[in-house]
């Protein structure tokens, strides 16, 4: 089998680990999306999208028109970058997902903005490095925020009272990870991310993940869940392709994956 991976990292930790599972009997390409020239050719028989780039994305339609499969799919893709269509996508589907507001303009609504009777959670509208993900709790940290900000698209949720720990869930075709880590928004910032056997994950959580993947179109992901109580979650990300690190098992499950993709098997 030939295997491209498209990406600018071949050397990211997941997928080393899978490359050197695979490459003793099958071919395995890196493709950066930036480099110039033409895809190699062959085809490979199967592409697994590692970047959520704009060139990425369209080197992986191209792909996708030439008939090769490409997990996750650049559309699948695309829609985990943009929070709103996120929002609306797993609220249709009935997915535990936070109520989500779309402004065009962090200034502009923090101009117009009522008086804030309890926290919210203000994020980039577009996923992506480095984009904007905080609490605000009063008018001055909305000042603040819109001063920096100013054009921003963002998106706006109530704060769902937690514990201040996100349970990390992964999925990697019918295999599933999990950890947990104290959330960003926390008091203090985030720690260590600290296993979690999916077994003692609370009733129904694992359900879950799976129904996002089937409603998203997505092979490898990550779904990241708050307790909002009595045991019950609230889908506060979800991330198509995410790094996995330090999950065992995770290399072999996904080097079955593009084996199982590239012979022209389900997606999951």
């Amino acid at each position: 089998m030939r295997i491209g991976l498209i990406t600018p990292e071949p050397e990211h930790p997941l997928l080393a680990a899978a490359t050197a599972l695979l490459t003793p009997e099958h071919v395995v390409e890196a493709l950066d999306p930036l480099a110039p020239g033409t895809v190699p050719l062959p085809l490979a028989d199967v592409y697994l999208l590692k970047s959520r780039t704009p060139a990425a994305l369209g080197l992986a339609r191209y792909l996708e028109r030439r008939g090769a499969p490409v997990v996750n799919s650049a559309s699948a893709t695309a829609l985990c970058q943009d929070r709103t269509r996120m929002a609306e996508l797993a609220l249709e589907a009935g997915l535990p997902f936070a109520a989500t507001l779309t402004h065009d303009s962090f200034a502009t609504w923090a101009a117009a903005a009522p008086d804030l009777p309890s926290p919210v959670v203000v994020k980039s509208r577009l996923s992506r490095r480095g984009d904007l993900v905080a609490r605000v709790d009063d008018a001055d940290r909305l000042r603040e925020l819109a001063a920096a900000w100013p054009r921003e698209p963002v998106v706006v949720q109530d704060f769902a009272p937690n514990s201040g720990w996100d349970h990390k869930l992964w999925a990697i075709g019918d295999r599933l990870f999990a950890a947990v880590r104290r959330s960003e928004l926390a008091p203090g910032g985030r720690g260590p991310t600290l296993p979690l056997p999916p077994a003692e994950l609370p009733p129904g959580w694992a359900s879950v993940v799976r129904k996002v993947g089937a409603v998203f179109g997505l092979d490898v992901y990550g779904v990241d869940l708050i307790d909002a109580g009595a045991g019950s979650p609230l889908i506060v990300d979800i991330n198509a392709f995410p790094g996995i690190r330090g999950q065992d098992g995770a290399p072999e499950a996904l080097a079955a994956l593009a084996l199982r993709r590239a012979a022209g098997g389900p997606h999951a």
